[in-house]
């Protein structure tokens, strides 16, 4: 969702500074490893900025055209994030996008493993009744395409112009949202 249907406004650095973690750590991670006590607070503060940066999102150029032309072939589509259920629903409000993505295709940091783990697409390609060679998994980060590629999927990285890759576990590697549509 974030960084590939939507343009993200989260400042993740910011973020760890507030929660008094180490720059590049994984924000999830980090507070999970943490005795109950300390990280309780600190899952208070994420969820708090998590949500503040949710109503900043925008859309991404071309995520409408993409999702109505799946839409109008059936395909079935999902969210899956590591952030939380309100920050989705606050997000794809912003943007406009929620009527492509009913309640039971959004999982969140609670309904699954996080990503890096395939937790999610199992569940959804079992909900589906799918098999791994029928879906696809697009996103804008390692996290994203780890997930797919342990998950068996075909893996489509959303290069944003980070300037970072992921060969081993990008399958295809576009720019915009138009390429994929001309995929299908």
């Amino acid at each position: 969702m974030d960084g590939t249907l939507t343009i993200s406004a989260h400042d993740f650095e910011f973020i760890r500074r507030e929660l008094g973690l180490p720059a590049q750590v994984p924000i999830l991670e980090a507070l999970n490893a943490m005795p109950e006590e300390q990280s309780a607070p600190l899952w208070n503060t994420l969820n708090q900025l998590e949500e503040h940066f949710a109503e900043r999102s925008s859309l991404m150029h071309g995520a409408v055209e993409l999702l109505e032309k799946l839409n109008e072939r059936s395909v079935n589509m999902a969210i899956l994030t590591r952030n939380t259920m309100p920050v989705v629903g606050k997000t794809l409000a912003a943007c406009g996008l929620e009527r492509f993505f009913p309640i039971e295709h959004r999982l969140d940091r609670d309904s699954c493993t996080p990503k890096p783990s395939p937790d999610g697409i199992n569940q959804l390609l079992s909900l589906w009744k799918a098999k791994a060679g029928d879906a696809v998994m697009v996103g804008d980060y390692l996290y994203d395409l780890q997930a797919g590629r342990s998950a068996g999927v075909t893996t489509i990285h959303l290069d944003t112009g980070r300037g970072v890759d992921w060969p081993e576990y990008t399958d295809i590697k576009v720019s915009h949202l138009s390429e994929i549509e001309a995929l299908i």
